[in-house]
């Protein structure tokens, strides 16, 4: 079938069984009989496929959460696709976006599947990317927080992963501490030392596994922690 062959490699992975591989391939037709699939990801299957199905999946459980559908969270999509997916791999990625936003998600199971297959590092991307475009309007609703947090936990990230996300979303000194996991009451010292941590968990390196075509949405993430770096040190008057 054209999409496989387009959107996703040859090869078939863990994110074709259970509820991941229900919703799609309902959506595609019988690319796999997911009920004698036995879950184990098989010769030339990519980690890469598996975050894209998540994506989308998850995108469309944010998109859904406030009772309806902007242009804006489209366009932000679509822009954000293109720069990771490319033209053709994007367009496939949108048709498979909108029958989602007609389907019910099994959150839960979603996030629980995604869990134990995809490493702790690919969620944390996951995460940013969902808060992005639960932002793309210009605002969290109560509606879309509220099932964002529930992802995360669900996905096993811990709060203070969370919040750092969260807080890279906001432009106060306030949200910097928190995107750093320090105490505003923290000494010099310690915040150098915080920057330096968080430098190295969220370097674009970590999820370079995903390849290539994610490493501009890990890179935006690491620059909110520089970002956040600076805007404390210029309130405090750091060298």
């Amino acid at each position: 079938m054209k999409i496989l062959k387009v959107l996703f490699s040859a090869g078939l992975g863990w994110w074709m069984a259970g509820p991941l591989g229900a919703i799609i391939g309902a959506i595609i037709g019988n690319m796999i009989n997911v009920e004698q699939y036995s879950g184990n990801s098989l010769p030339g299957s990519s980690t890469r496929d598996g975050f894209v199905a998540s994506l989308l999946v998850l995108m469309a459980a944010v998109m859904k959460a406030d009772g309806k559908v902007l242009r804006s969270e489209l366009d932000f999509v679509k822009q954000h696709l293109l720069k990771m997916l490319g033209e053709e791999q994007t367009k496939e990625a949108l048709g498979l976006l909108k029958e989602m936003l007609n389907k019910e998600i099994p959150l839960t199971d979603v996030c629980h599947q995604i869990r134990i297959n995809m490493d702790y590092q690919s969620r944390i991307q996951l995460l940013h990317l969902l808060y992005a475009l639960g932002k793309a309007d210009g605002s969290l609703e109560g509606g879309e927080r509220q099932v964002l947090l529930s992802i995360s936990q669900k996905m096993g990230i811990s709060m203070a992963d969370h919040q750092s996300v969260l807080n890279m979303f906001f432009d106060n000194v306030a949200s910097a501490y928190k995107v750093l996991e320090v105490e505003a009451s923290a000494s010099d010292e310690e915040v150098k030392k915080a920057y330096r941590k968080m430098a190295v968990r969220f370097h674009p390196d970590k999820v370079s596994h995903l390849g290539e075509e994610f490493q501009s949405a890990a890179k935006e993430k690491f620059q909110k922690v520089n970002e956040a770096y600076e805007k404390i040190k210029k309130d405090r008057g750091m060298n």
